[in-house]
């Protein structure tokens, strides 16, 4: 009977999780410009694509949207979300407020077995960024990050900072490829690491500049598109 149950929850976790895997693939295509703004999603389509029913294929769409990836419009369905230079700056300032007041929280914290771990994971990212994996930038870059703000014990500030980080995700891959930041990203990261670890007050400020840099760094107009709206 303790086999039947087992092998029961194990069926139902692998059911549950096909919208998850679902909206993390869609997802990627997204953040790597395989869809672009203003791009529409149609259920038929993916579910055809991926050889699944619709229903997985609805739930995935509503993760996208709770992301604000996609939103959903009369007529058109799914359609993936316009990034305007507006929207960027404002997710930049979230950033920075969200971000440097975690991280106040964390680095009294900060020990040396936390700093391993922000150290193991930066070394992941900066070889992503040598191998130019770009699909391995985004969550790389957010694990890096997260991890120096763990230690602060707020989980629900956590999540919806993960969320933020999701959503301007498509600028900063394309911010690196086009501007070249990568060597500066990597001098930031090293030090910001170096303040955490020493537990510096000064980190918090070094943050602060981190992410307002990245945020205003301009791209070309024609990486937003204005019919997405």
């Amino acid at each position: 009977m303790t086999k039947g149950r087992t092998a029961a929850g194990v069926h139902r976790i692998k059911r549950q999780s096909l919208p998850e895997t679902l909206a993390e693939s869609l997802r990627e295509r997204i953040l790597n410009g395989e869809f672009r703004e203003g791009d529409q999603l149609i259920q038929e389509a993916i579910a055809d694509e991926y050889e699944v029913s619709r229903m997985p294929v609805r739930e995935a769409l509503r993760q996208l949207e709770a992301l604000g990836l996609i939103v959903m419009k009369t007529h058109k369905g799914a359609v993936v979300t316009a990034m305007p230079q507006e929207t960027v700056a404002e997710l930049f300032d979230l950033r920075v407020l969200l971000e440097c007041d975690i991280l106040k929280h964390a680095l009294p914290r900060f020990t040396d077995a936390d700093a391993a771990v922000a150290a193991a994971i930066l070394v992941s990212l900066e070889e992503a960024y040598h191998r130019r994996d770009i699909s391995a930038w985004g969550g790389l870059n957010w694990q890096f990050h997260k991890s120096l703000y763990t230690p602060a014990n707020r989980p629900e500030t956590l999540a919806v900072i993960e969320q933020v980080n999701v959503k301007t995700d498509r600028f900063i891959r394309l911010q690196l490829l086009m501007t070249g930041g990568i060597a500066d990203a990597e001098q930031e990261h090293r030090e910001l690491l170096q303040l955490c670890k020493a537990r510096d007050k000064r980190a918090v400020d070094f943050l602060r500049k981190h992410i307002a840099k990245a945020g205003k760094m301009p791209l070309p107009k024609s990486t937003f598109r204005a019919d997405a709206a």
